[in-house]
């Protein structure tokens, strides 16, 4: 139990310091590698009927897609561009809701995908 709280602890810690000396291009990085395992955990809860965590899993993601990756985007400089990645996170978090309302493990594949192609994209264009 001991071992659990600090291992826990330490991960908090971690996690924390590199959030704090993260750059805004490196934060959006972080929110698509959370968003891509969540989604990846989704998707193993799905195949083993642990429709909880599944569930649990699916909110992490939209979450983050939504409260990170969509606020995130600024309509003022990026105008079209914005626009799309507005409609594409949409597309994704409804995606989501869906392969989890109707357990289809194959739309969580779908998503991660869209997901990882931005990622990719996103890490291309590092400062």
């Amino acid at each position: 139990m001991y071992a659990a709280q600090g291992i826990n602890a330490y991960a908090q810690v971690s996690l924390e310091s590199k959030l704090s000396g993260a750059t805004p291009h490196q934060l959006i990085s972080m929110l698509y590698e959370g968003a891509h395992n969540a989604i990846l955990r989704a998707k193993i809860y799905s195949e083993q009927g642990n429709t909880a965590r599944r569930g649990e899993m699916v909110s992490k993601a939209i979450n983050i897609i939504d409260n990170g990756l969509r606020a995130a985007l600024d309509h003022e400089k990026g105008k079209a561009i914005a626009a799309d990645l507005e409609q594409l996170y949409e597309y994704m978090s409804r995606t989501l809701l869906q392969a989890n309302l109707n357990n289809k493990p194959e739309l969580f594949a779908h998503v991660d995908e869209l997901l990882m192609r931005q990622a990719e994209t996103w890490k291309e264009i590092a400062p």
